[in-house]
């Protein structure tokens, strides 16, 4: 047992390129595993991502990113903690969803297109969020990118936000997310890790896929309105 441990802290896998931390690794697995159960709409989608969010801020909150021991990239390891806040969130309402019935194909809940109101919530929220991670990153932690780590963080709260909401639209911004996130690894130098969220974005783009197929023909299987007024939240 001492010795997977000390593989996980300290260990690293070759790749192309370069090699990868074991957290980093094991880490980004469990975010995909997390990825493709919120594809399906399965609950435990929630709780396999929490598990990944403490792995990857450990490595990006030391810069122990890609074997490099570097300067820390704090929009990405915040990202986790608000990653985390928001999952409990989202784990707590697609349960209570589940319970209820959940939707008409066994999944937790049924995708739908935001409102132009949803929208316009997700609009104000992206830019109170960016403004707040901006002011952040630069004036009380530090950040080796700013500019791009205050929309990583922003986006990324954003998404996990509207999975939790069940709107088609999270997928969207994940892949605006996942651009930004890309460019900025590439820029840091960081080639092994874009390769590997490039690798991930594919798979958010066939989520995109499947939800908007999911939209036009899933419906919620309960048709109780006070359990679906209980659980709008």
């Amino acid at each position: 047992m001492n010795d997977v441990l000390e593989w996980l802290v300290h260990g690293t896998i070759p790749v192309p390129g370069g090699e990868l931390g074991a957290r980093e690794v094991i880490g980004n697995l469990f975010g995909l595993a997390s990825a493709i159960l919120g594809m399906k709409r399965f609950v435990w989608a929630w709780p396999i991502g929490l598990i990944g969010n403490v792995l990857l801020f450990t490595v990006f909150a030391t810069g122990e990113l890609s074997g490099q021991i570097d300067e820390p990239l704090w929009g990405q390891a915040g990202r986790q903690v608000f990653f985390a806040i928001v999952s409990v969130y989202g784990w707590w309402r697609w349960s209570q969803l589940r319970q209820a019935g959940g939707a008409s194909d066994g999944g937790a809940i049924a995708p739908r297109w935001a409102t132009n109101a949803e929208r316009l919530q997700l609009l104000v929220m992206g830019v109170v969020g960016y403004a707040a991670a901006y002011v952040l990153l630069t004036q009380v932690l530090g950040s080796w990118g700013p500019t791009t780590e205050a929309w990583i963080l922003a986006g990324s709260m954003l998404a996990t936000y509207g999975m939790a909401r069940g709107w088609v639209e999270f997928w969207l911004i994940w892949i605006l997310v996942d651009v930004v996130g890309v460019t900025t690894l590439v820029q840091a130098g960081y080639y092994p890790t874009a390769g590997m969220y490039l690798f991930y974005a594919v798979f958010v783009v066939i989520g995109f896929v499947v939800w908007l197929r999911d939209a036009r023909t899933v419906t919620d299987a309960h048709d109780d309105t006070d359990d679906k007024q209980a659980i709008r939240v």
